[in-house]
């Protein structure tokens, strides 16, 4: 089975997809002569291959290219309204000529990823048996759309957005092909039209090429012939597309981890467009505000203790009020945290605390720090040789609390920590210099 050919009634972009690797555009790093994926196609070696990238990459152009480069039977199916019956059909086909000829059938697989993890597991035999080399496409990041077993047995590749540059060789292709593309019509398009068309596909060939049809030919033409494309026209066929986004796989945890990033690199414009992306896409504002209390202890801390407390107080306006109006709140708290002066003290502080227990390490409680509230306990040594802060200036005494200072709190010099790290300063120098006579046995009042 071999790609058969397109009616004139197709879309544009099927009509014009590539009918060699030759004619692909993009994908240069992995698709140029010498490069990974083309050596493996050159060499008859293609094997079972994942490709995932976004829409419009040209991850069906490169199975359409080998269906008409390969001698090897090809077939096809879209994960997304096919089944295990059809599957099953394909691989005991697959099976039956493997068997005969000893000849792998090429298999693509569109939307692999719509599939569960029984229908994925249900190509292994054919993959790891050899009958069928698999192409599976996918939008979505493999490490999380498609089981462990079917990821190794099969090789990876990545297809990127498609540059500017690149579309506007596929446009130019599309308006001066007679044959498969748009050349038969008198079409004139404005250079800020074009500008338009190739901003608004976002590296995405499909959406360019469908934008450009519907101008074409919802655009009557001139009493001259000419169909002219200005900037309107071009507005006009550019449906609104919502960002590129899922609540469970790759792009929401890039997103999250973009906007968390730039919040504490402290670029508050990158962490409002970030923050914009996620809630236009629908991302549950919750997640975002919890997020925010999170960074506003772990990176920014004693620099500025005011930061927890109006993430605290936009997590809890999220609750009330919900959205639309929760973006304010959640704006506000972005922008103020992200123009805040950074510290990670008390995260790393508390981590190489931690750390210190679960190596085994043993502080004992020294007795003078020990509860003397019980009858015997000073006859025990509890409490015994406790000095009350406050019998000292600035209610510092020299008394051992048993970990040597500055062990895990290490302050910055950066915002209100600042202040912190030159106030350790000075008790340190005043607990050298107070007199270290034991105050005897302590109240109960000065034990608590």
């Amino acid at each position: 089975m071999t790609a058969s050919p397109v009616a004139q009634t197709a879309p544009l972009a099927v009509r014009l997809r590539p009918q060699s690797l030759e004619e692909i555009v993009g994908q240069e790093s992995l698709l140029a002569p010498g490069k990974p994926l083309r050596r493996l196609v050159d060499a008859d070696r293609l094997g079972s291959v994942i490709l995932f990238g976004p829409p419009g990459s040209g991850k069906t152009s490169f199975a359409e290219a080998v269906a008409r480069a390969t001698s090897r039977p090809f077939e096809r199916l879209n994960a997304a309204d096919s089944g295990v019956p059809e599957l099953r059909r394909i691989l005991e086909r697959a099976s039956l000529h493997y068997s005969r000829r000893g000849e792998p059938t090429v298999f693509f697989l569109d939307e692999i990823h719509r599939f569960n993890r029984a229908q994925q597991d249900a190509l292994l035999s054919g993959v790891e048996g050899g009958a069928i080399w698999l192409i599976g496409a996918t939008t979505h990041n493999p490490c999380f759309a498609l089981s462990a077993p079917l990821l190794s047995r099969s090789r990876v590749f990545e297809f990127a957005p498609l540059a500017p540059a690149q579309l506007d060789r596929i446009l130019s292709r599309a308006l001066e092909d007679s044959e498969r593309g748009l050349g038969r019509f008198r079409c004139r398009l404005d250079p800020l039209a074009r500008q338009h068309f190739l901003a608004t596909a976002e590296g995405d060939a499909r959406r360019l090429l469908n934008a450009l049809e519907v101008a074409i030919l919802s655009t009557p033409p001139s009493p001259e012939g000419i169909i002219e494309i200005d900037v309107e026209a071009a507005e006009h066929s550019c449906r609104k597309k919502m960002p590129r986004y899922d609540r469970d796989q790759d792009e929401h945890y890039d997103t999250i981890s973009a906007f968390i990033k730039s919040v504490r690199g402290g670029d508050p414009d990158s962490s409002l467009y970030w923050l914009a992306k996620m809630l236009v896409a629908g991302e549950d504002p919750r997640f975002i505000a919890r997020r925010l209390v999170i960074l506003a202890a772990e990176d920014i801390g004693l620099a500025e203790p005011s930061a927890l407390s109006l993430a605290v107080a936009a997590c809890h306006a999220i609750e009330q009020i919900g959205m639309p109006e929760g973006r304010i709140p959640l704006a506000e708290a972005a922008v103020y945290l992200a123009t805040l002066p950074k510290s990670n003290s008390a995260y790393s502080a508390i981590h190489r605390a931690i750390e210190a227990v679960e190596k085994g390490e043993s502080i004992p409680v020294p007795p003078s720090l020990r509860d003397a509230h019980y009858a015997v306990a000073a006859g025990l040594g509890r409490g015994v040789g406790y000095q009350y802060s406050h019998d000292f200036p600035e209610a510092i005494s020299p008394q051992d609390f048993g970990v040597v200072p500055g062990r895990f709190y290490q302050p910055t010099n950066r915002g209100g920590e600042k202040e912190i790290s030159e106030r350790l300063k000075r008790w340190r120098a005043l607990r050298s210099a107070a007199p270290r006579e034991p105050a005897g046995t302590p109240s109960s009042s000065q034990n608590q």
